[in-house]
């Protein structure tokens, strides 16, 4: 390795541990052998040598090297005997595995590499110190926390799962300190799960904002006696040997002396035959094809490798299962983040074809799927799911059109899906659509595909049908009640047939049908997933077809032969899931939260998007002038503050300025020996009332706000209609709530004047006014009833000021003429209960010492015993269940709640308190939402819904139809949980009526 070369480092143990939990238990049909960690890493490992060959993670490595435990025991052990004690021994479905993997990773002709006494972390370290002492690069792909005291200027790391890049900036911006502190801040919050003892009751929130302002670890424990909180300060002395042990444990060891030299990792391209005959051994059909294919191999021709482990080969004579590598040893107990083991959701489900060809589902059986049934799942499915491209017809004339709708018809289903030039609806033209109506049973439609390679140049293909004629001769069958149109993110194509005419129903969408089961259970949602999840088979990306940057094309220019390959399989694919997912929700007793809450609220949000709302563009322009202009004053008053000019958004010279020339307390450099000035920092600093701080802070929410609103809204305003088009994204968040993005309309503030006045652009067309109709403390009112909180109950059965009654209840003080500081602290214990939170948190936000907070919380709930009722139901039913519902029966799923790393844990208790309430403030707006059209079209008026904010809706209306508007969409509100709930408290709704947005709020 020479300078200029980049090496990657795999984390093969983190790999493992990811690969085991990512897919339910699969074993090898010919002899039952465990299969599934060997199939996830395989996956995992093919996957990042594609992408990292391509570029696609952000840089190609030259040397390349996957680096693995070798056992529980190592030199830490010596340090302190209980490190790693708790770790239990790995499932006896894994151990065989092991070797598997090692063997693996050889089979794909990389470096597996390990060494007795060291941890991977250690390797790890000391490779990419050689490698920085050679001039090179290293990214070391995990993302471990122990791992990030190694990023520097060149160490990177990259999470796969995230396609997330993590260098000095995301460790600060994650943990509040530069890597080089990273061991300080460990050794002070311990880590359970490695029996790192630490010192208690230090997290690390407090162990940086201790490390800003003492340095060092050193220097904490030798002015420990100068920290005021009494609490904290005796801890620490009594610690202070935990803390100088538990940083040697964390401390990676960087001079292993390893046997293997970076010459030995030079990347090659994997030995296509080798490869195959290793992955047929272990029978996985899928990543054979896909690696025949890129390697260019015939698989028929490459017999099976004979594979087989011996683990004494491969761990040492010594070293049984009990024995085994210690972070292996934790993979039953710790899934990794964003991944759950499958047996915990599944259930078991059958699917079967007709003798037409065509898909007749059974019903799934109730309970959980035992590892078995699962298995036997899989195997079904990828008997029956193999895909023939072949088999797939590209339809060029209508008569041929006309047979298809008329069997698809007789079949009573069908997938279908629409292809167009954009994936933004608005400013879509409709180029095909595909349809499906069994396995192998697709077909594509061209209808306006071009030649040539540009627009200019371009002219349309003969042999395609007309837009309109297909359309024609669709419509009929996209109407037909009696036939099911199913599809994956209907919205899209639902939103496309619309703008032609078109309101296709009934319809399923099997993005839905996968949220509805499995919200929060780990995975995505989408067809890729879904299809590699449950079929074990690989849809072909998108950007295959139209590429990307200056190779971007529209997909009226992709061959017709290709997009029909791609088309179809995408409809294909959505046809085998819908016989798999709808049952489950028979099985789940899910049918009435889709039915309710999700399906029919895909053409509300269509027709939505579609109206889009009014903005001022010349507003926005002045605003942008204006903020401009303030920012300048801002300049100059940071200017003055600092006794000099410099340039304020450099992170630099601010710190230069802040802590060398002004000598402010609480500095701290980071690796690069640059001053710290993260926004914690300059907000805790301006808080203690240093002026320079307080203006910066002020600078820069100014220009974000000019960069992120009235800069950049303008771009979204759409051409032919003057307004905003927002897109919501279903699917996408655990409790239901609807996202917004390009742009993104819900996070425009309305906490300050700035943001207020961003609102006034948005308007009202003329003639007409903008009504804001918002829910009055939804989430509390829920908690009242779920809880069954008498107190609460009835003060909002009376009206009463919710916030001001709680004060009265938690210290004694009258309603009448209470002082505002004394609501202001019952208003965030009230809000905070909901999420969750703790003496810590609420002490930052009064500003008030953490034992006082937790002495209001403490009385909270002596004055409210029914809250601590619900909380610790909740987490029981995460832990008992794996899930918690709404009041409508929605379940969003906890798997981490039995984790062995207490963060992790404690992070999913919280969740799993808030998620119902904040769960059922958004299945209560959603049923609005899905009753409010046919409500105004009865009453005759003409409002039109156009916006969705959180616990908000937003309509224009005519101006003679304000007052006849107002009660109909107050009534909507208010009643939308009945009657599938009767609610104990009343629902509340705010409405008005104005020109612009921010008047009517």
């Amino acid at each position: 390795m020479k300078k200029g070369d980049h090496l990657f480092l795999v984390d093969g143990s983190g790999y493992i541990f990811r690969a085991y939990h990512a897919l339910p238990p699969l074993n090898r049909k010919s002899d039952g052998l465990p299969t599934s960690a060997v199939l996830g890493f395989c996956n995992m490992v093919w996957k990042l040598v594609q992408d990292a060959r391509n570029t696609d993670v952000g840089t190609a490595p030259t040397h390349f090297a996957v680096i693995f435990d070798y056992s529980a025991k190592t030199f830490r052990n010596e340090l302190y005997a209980e490190y790693k004690a708790n770790r239990s021994a790995p499932p006896d479905d894994l151990i065989p595995q092991f070797g598997l993997i090692r063997e693996a990773t050889r089979a794909f002709d990389l470096p597996c590499i390990e060494m007795e006494g060291f941890e991977a972390d250690d390797l790890i370290a000391t490779y990419a110190r050689l490698a920085c002492e050679v001039g090179g690069d290293t990214t070391i792909v995990s993302s471990d926390k122990d791992l990030m005291q190694l990023v520097g200027p060149t160490v990177k790391m990259y999470d796969p799962m995230k396609d997330r890049r993590i260098g000095i900036p995301e460790v600060i911006e994650k943990w509040g300190v530069p890597p080089e502190k990273m061991i300080d801040l460990q050794a002070m919050t311990g880590d359970s799960v490695d029996n790192v003892p630490g010192i208690p009751g230090i997290g690390p929130k407090t162990a940086a904002q201790l490390l800003d302002i003492y340095g060092d670890l050193d220097t904490l424990l030798a002015r420990a006696g100068e920290i005021k909180q009494e609490k904290r300060r005796e801890n620490i002395i009594a610690n202070a040997d935990k803390a100088r042990i538990s940083r040697e444990l964390v401390r990676l060891k960087d001079d292993v002396p390893v046997t293997e030299g970076l010459e030995a990792f030079g990347l090659q391209p994997p030995h296509g035959p080798k490869l195959i005959a290793f992955l047929k051994a272990m029978e996985f059909t899928t990543l054979t094809r896909r690696v025949a294919e890129a390697t260019g191999t015939d698989a028929a021709e490459v017999e099976a490798a004979s594979v087989k482990v011996d683990m004494a080969d491969l761990h040492g004579p010594d070293v049984g299962a009990g024995a085994l590598s210690s972070l292996e040893g934790e993979m039953a107990a710790k899934p990794p983040e964003g991944l759950a083991s499958e047996g915990t959701a599944a259930t078991s489900s059958t699917a079967a074809t007709t003798p037409s060809g065509g898909f007749a589902a059974t019903s799934p059986s109730r309970g959980e799927a035992t590892p078995a049934a699962l298995s036997a799942l899989r195997a079904q499915q990828a008997a029956s799911s193999k895909v023939d491209q072949k088999a797939y017809a590209c339809i060029r004339d209508l008569a041929t059109l006309q047979q298809w709708i008329a069997e698809a018809r007789a079949a009573g289903v069908l997938a279908f899906r629409v292809e167009a030039t954009s994936l933004d609806p608005m400013r879509a033209e409709l180029v095909g659509v595909s349809l499906a109506l069994g396995p192998n049973r697709a077909a594509y439609v061209p209808l306006a595909h071009k030649s040539g390679d540009d627009l200019l140049a371009s002219g349309p293909i003969s042999d395609q049908i007309p837009v309109r004629e297909a359309l024609a001769a669709l419509a009929p069958l996209l109407t037909d009640p009696s036939v099911m149109k199913v599809g994956h993110n209907l919205k899209y194509d639902w939103f496309v047939l619309h703008r032609h005419g078109i309101d296709m129903a009934p319809c399923d969408d099997t993005m839905l049908l996968s949220y509805v089961t499995d919200g929060g259970s780990g995975g995505g949602h989408d067809l890729a997933s879904l299809a590699d999840k449950w079929l074990g088979l690989d849809v072909i990306p998108f950007k295959d077809l139209v590429g990307s940057g200056k190779k971007l094309v529209s997909f009226d220019f992709v061959a017709i032969e290709r997009a029909t390959v791609y088309s179809t399989e995408g409809v294909d694919i959505a046809l085998r899931l819908w016989t798999l997912l709808k049952p489950r929700l028979v099985a789940k007793g899910l049918v009435s939260v889709y039915e309710r809450l999700e399906r029919p609220l895909v053409p509300v949000l269509a027709r939505m998007e579609e109206r889009g709302i009014l903005v001022d563009r010349q507003m926005l322009s002045r605003l942008s002038g204006e903020f401009a202009q303030r920012a300048a004053a801002l300049e100059e008053a940071v200017y003055q503050a600092a006794g000099e000019r410099f340039t304020t958004g450099s992170p630099k010279q601010l710190g230069d300025i802040l802590f060398g020339k002004m000598g402010i307390p609480g500095g701290s450099k980071t690796k690069s020996g640059q001053w710290s000035t993260t926004a914690q920092l300059l907000e805790e600093l301006a808080a203690e009332g240093y002026e320079l701080p307080r203006r910066i802070v002020d600078w820069r929410q100014l220009t974000k706000l000019k960069s992120t609103y009235t800069d950049a809204l303008p771009e979204y305003i759409h051409p032919e209609t003057r307004r905003l088009h927002t897109s919501y994204a279903l699917a996408s968040t655990p409790t239901g709530r609807i996202s917004s993005s390009e742009p993104n309309l819900q996070n425009i503030p309305i906490r300050t004047a700035e943001g207020r006045r961003i609102r006034t652009a948005f308007i009202a067309d003329k003639g007409n006014k903008l009504v804001s109709a918002d829910y009055s403390q939804i989430e509390l009112r829920v908690l009242a009833h779920i809880a069954d909180i008498p107190q609460l109950r009835q003060a909002f059965a009376d009206g009463v000021d919710i916030h001001a009654m709680t004060a009265s209840e938690m210290f004694g003080v009258p309603v009448e003429g209470m002082p505002s500081e004394i609501r202001r602290r019952a208003k965030a214990i009230n809000f905070g209960i909901i999420y969750g939170i703790s003496a810590f948190g609420l002490a930052n936000q009064l500003s008030i010492e953490r034992s006082e907070a937790g002495d209001y919380i403490k009385k909270y709930f002596e004055r409210f015993p029914g809250i601590r009722d619900y909380m610790d139901s909740r987490k029981q039913m995460a832990r008992d269940k794996g899930y918690v519902e709404t009041i409508f029966g929605r379940r969003i799923h906890y798997p981490e709640i039995r984790s062995s790393n207490p963060s992790v844990r404690s992070f999913n208790e919280r969740a799993s308190i808030n998620a119902p309430i904040q769960g059922s403030a958004a299945d209560i707006i959603r049923r609005a939402m899905i009753r409010m059209e046919d409500a105004l079209r009865q009453a005759g008026l003409s409002a039109r819904m156009l916006l969705q904010v959180h616990d908000e809706l937003i309509f224009e209306t005519a101006i003679e139809e304000v007052e006849a508007t107002l009660p109909v969409v107050q009534q909507v509100m208010e009643n939308s949980a009945m009657p599938a709930v009767s609610l104990a408290v009343p629902l509340r709704v705010d409405a008005r009526a104005a020109d612009n947005w921010d008047e009517a709020h």
